[in-house]
């Protein structure tokens, strides 16, 4: 009698959408992630603890709102910044072409300082270094740096700014503090070059 063999299974990668940093308030349908345990937190994690427990390339999408501004001013006992190594960690986990939205106060309003517990400001340009082309034509890729991310800011206004047109409100969103009130970066990981 022979053998039936069987016809391997194709294997369909798990992917997730993290809530990074979620506290009270995870969207609905993603993955909560924090370290303190929550009704909202479905893996309980210090997201500044490396590696986090989720494969590479595993994540399909994932959002932070109001973390990445309280990150310390601090390293990794291997000498890495730790919002390098944040964003070293979301590249690592997300699948290409995943996108992941960050969220945070505009570093010249009172948001970005009210909170005793902000420890960093974050502007558009700070995104800049975590795209590897724009780190080469700079001359920084010794950075310790692996991420590879294409984006796209936005901006929370102040309504009578938001109302002006766009030569007004880029005039005043680098001379007056408090035009911005958030941040709001998306970003894709780009594929590796000669991936379709």
């Amino acid at each position: 009698m022979k053998k039936r063999r069987k016809t391997p299974q194709k294997t369909v990668p798990v992917t997730v959408k993290l809530d990074l940093a979620c506290g009270q308030t995870k969207a609905e349908g993603w993955v909560g992630v924090d370290r303190v345990p929550t009704a909202c937190v479905d893996v309980v994690h210090d997201l500044l603890r490396f590696p986090w427990p989720f494969k590479d390339e595993s994540v399909a999408e994932a959002r932070c709102s109001h973390f990445v501004e309280h990150i310390p001013m601090a390293e990794t006992p291997q000498g890495v910044d730790l919002l390098i190594a944040f964003m070293n960690e979301l590249h690592r986990v997300l699948v290409p072409g995943g996108k992941a939205t960050i969220i945070a106060p505009w570093y010249a309003s009172v948001r970005a300082w009210q909170d005793p517990t902000h420890r960093r400001a974050i502007s558009d340009a700070t995104f800049l270094y975590f795209n590897r082309a724009w780190r080469e034509r700079e001359k920084l890729d010794h950075y310790p740096v692996t991420t590879d991310f294409d984006f796209v800011p936005s901006y929370t206004m102040d309504a009578a700014v938001a109302a002006r047109n766009e030569e007004t409100r880029a005039f005043w969103m680098t001379r007056y503090l408090n035009v911005i009130s958030d941040l709001t970066v998306v970003l894709t990981k780009r594929k590796p070059e000669g991936a379709p």
